[in-house]
């Protein structure tokens, strides 16, 4: 007989996403997390590249197993089931972007597909593109709600790339290049992924080289954003954040500290860098904003008035 029983938040399983090109910090901020969530107990590395994970050996404690072409979703799932079978708290697959768009990946998939439905004849081809998808896209989709059953905590890094594209200014007429507007990228970045995957995942996040570390937000819904404040790179506390919150707890929220610097800021500049910090913290829509709106009109005016 079908039941329902009061829901409480116990044993949740979270998975976040960080992407971002070279040098932006992603592997150092997956690591960080899951060192932070595991503890004193190793967390598990899924290492498609190459075994680079073992450049970081000597500051985290973890376990690897080295997930090699091809890179099918099967392959992703067949290692996702392992680690978390082990019962591993935390597993860290860098990188997702291999299933999509690398050996063996969905990519090609798609490609072989083609190949075997239409072979040489380019004018099937491309009646038979759209079908071709039916079997690897499956394949994908299997895989995917397999990330969304395990218990373990899922730690997922992405390859980003910059994109841009032809568009015609209205001012002048004249075609220009302009960052390309992606559904997952953020100031011309791409992330090399199926286009839902960031929004399947409990958070996702997209880093810079010119800010290493430091997240900013494609999915960050509201429960989750005191585990990860838009002013400080991803963490260690990040990972303890996650650890608590995932058994039931409850997560300190920086509002308070954020107005409290606001409101006791001893000169225009202090007040300023507040502000910065506050701003930062939040992402577009929040409403904290325009709190720290408040707080720093009215401690501006008293500043002013002091100094007037």
């Amino acid at each position: 007989m079908f039941q329902f029983k009061p829901a409480i938040r116990e044993q949740v399983g979270l998975i976040v996403g960080v992407a971002g090109g070279t040098g932006a910090g992603k592997t150092m901020s997956l690591m960080r997390m899951a060192a932070g969530i595991c503890g004193d107990k190793p967390f598990a590395v899924i290492d498609t590249e190459a075994g680079r994970s073992r450049h970081y050996s000597d500051m985290f404690r973890f376990d690897v197993g080295d997930l090699k072409p091809p890179f099918t979703p099967e392959a992703y799932t067949e290692a996702i089931r392992a680690a978390d079978s082990a019962g591993y708290p935390c597993i860290v697959v860098d990188s997702m972007s291999h299933v999509w768009a690398s050996e063996g990946g969905v990519l090609e998939m798609h490609e072989a597909e083609l190949d075997r439905m239409a072979g040489d004849d380019w004018k099937k081809r491309e009646a038979c593109k759209m079908a071709a998808w039916i079997k690897p896209k499956m394949s994908h989709k299997k895989m995917v709600q397999r990330l969304l059953q395990q218990r373990s905590h899922l730690m997922l890094g992405f390859r980003a790339e910059e994109k841009s594209e032809m568009v015609r200014d209205e001012k002048t007429g004249k075609m220009v290049i302009v960052p390309k507007v992606t559904r997952t990228g953020l100031d011309g970045w791409a992330l090399i992924c199926e286009k839902n995957l960031p929004f399947e995942l409990t958070a996702s996040f997209l880093l810079t080289a010119d800010a290493p570390g430091m997240p900013k937000p494609i999915k960050l819904q509201a429960q989750h954003r005191p585990m990860f404040p838009l002013d400080q790179p991803i963490d260690e506390e990040s990972g303890k954040k996650i650890a608590i919150w995932a058994s039931g707890g409850a997560i300190v929220d920086d509002t308070a500290r954020h107005l409290k610097a606001l409101t006791d800021a001893p000169d225009l500049d202090a007040l300023k860098l507040a502000f910065e910090s506050a701003y930062r913290s939040t992402a577009k829509g929040d409403e904290k904003r325009a709190r720290y709106q408040a707080a720093y009109d009215a401690r501006k005016a008293k500043l002013s008035e002091s100094n007037g």
